[in-house]
């Protein structure tokens, strides 16, 4: 059996698609980074929540801690726990909370579409997006998170609008 030469070439092209296809892995590693910051986030979340939890019970050092994380500069301090405080902070931790989120969205789907399968089907916890996961749908999910965490930012600045002035 001859080879053609039309043939030959096809195969000593072969180890470039590999190459190439095996390069996703590369990604890897930074979907792992994410899932650290994820941590991070996690702890930040609960540190904040502690504070705010003892500012609330007369601890005057964590309602130092608690004004300081929400105050800008240049506005008049907060004496006391009031409304608007605590407003502020439960809005940081919800922005938390949707870093977080969109943090899980571009893990998992970054990495089902990017990657590698994660082969959920049937499992009671997978998410309902996941199902139909593509560039298309993970893009749309990123945005509309992007718009919420941008909102958050944009309320706790016009609370503070007077340092803008």
């Amino acid at each position: 059996m001859t080879i053609s030469s039309e043939q030959r070439a096809l195969r000593s092209l072969r180890p470039l698609p590999n190459l190439i296809f095996a390069s996703r892995w590369l990604q890897l590693p930074l979907y792992l980074g994410l899932i650290v910051a994820q941590t991070v986030y996690v702890w930040l979340f609960w540190q904040e929540l502690y504070f705010l939890l003892l500012a609330a019970m007369g601890n005057s050092e964590a309602l130092n801690h608690v004004i300081e994380a929400v105050t800008a500069e240049g506005v008049k301090r907060p004496t006391k726990l009031d409304e608007t405080v605590i407003m502020l902070v439960v809005l940081g931790l919800i922005d938390v909370v949707m870093i977080s989120n969109l943090l899980i969205m571009v893990i998992v789907g970054g990495y089902e579409t990017f990657v590698s399968r994660l082969r959920l089907e049937g499992h009671p916890d997978q998410p309902e997006w996941l199902s139909h996961v593509n560039a298309s749908v993970l893009k749309v999910k990123l945005a509309t998170a992007i718009i919420g965490i941008s909102s958050i930012h944009l309320l706790k600045t016009f609370i503070n609008a007077a340092v803008y002035d």
